[in-house]
């Protein structure tokens, strides 16, 4: 195979990083937008910089937004006695997008792994603690999926609550998520039940 031009070898690198995408793949795409006007490939170039450049971390929940505090944060129709904790921000994606959850919600940043390097200095456990020591919420939920990090991680919240918080109520979603799933990959019936008939802990 002839080597390819510079520009285009630099796009293929860039490309192949993506998760995924192979180097065959990642070839497949340079190619197609190398067909694309070149004002379409100038806009898939400013949307990558305004990605980085325009949005930013909500100070009130640690969701990814394009205004500080979010949407959900400075709504005030929202039921500020309930927040739902998730791990990542996608999975907040997934609870709104069923719209059966009417409360507010922290993002933690990922799981409790020791293994891999992630300790309660890494997620937002005192984000966690300054929201409920403001002492509006009477509920928190976990909604942090059924796998061994899930486990860990709510373990350290409840024994964070016992100790700091004991008046506030902790659940976690119930029916219908298996053993080893994570709530990304939930359907919206399935985290409908699961929110409904929410356990104490």
């Amino acid at each position: 195979m002839n080597k390819l031009p510079l520009p285009l070898q630099s796009l293929v690198d860039q490309l192949g990083m993506l998760p995924g995408v192979g180097p065959k793949s990642a070839l497949r795409m340079a190619m197609t937008m190398l067909k694309w006007p070149q004002e379409k490939t100038r806009n898939l170039g400013q949307s990558i910089l305004d990605l980085r450049d325009k949005l930013c971390i909500c100070s009130g929940c640690s969701s990814l937004a394009d205004s500080d505090p979010c949407e959900i944060c400075a709504d005030p129709a929202r039921d500020s006695e309930k927040l739902c904790v998730v791990s990542e921000w996608d999975s907040l994606l997934v609870m709104e997008e069923s719209g059966f959850f009417k409360g507010r919600y922290l993002v933690l940043g990922g799981l409790l792994s020791p293994l891999d390097g992630v300790d309660s200095n890494t997620l937002e456990f005192e984000r966690l603690r300054k929201i409920l020591g403001n002492g509006q919420i009477k509920e928190l939920i976990l909604a942090l999926g059924t796998t061994l990090e899930s486990e860990t991680t709510g373990s350290y919240i409840k024994n964070m609550l016992v100790r700091e918080f004991p008046k506030i109520t902790l659940t976690r979603l119930a029916q219908g998520i298996p053993l080893g799933s994570d709530l990304k990959f939930m359907d919206k019936e399935t985290l409908k039940q699961s929110m409904r008939y929410r356990q104490s802990i």
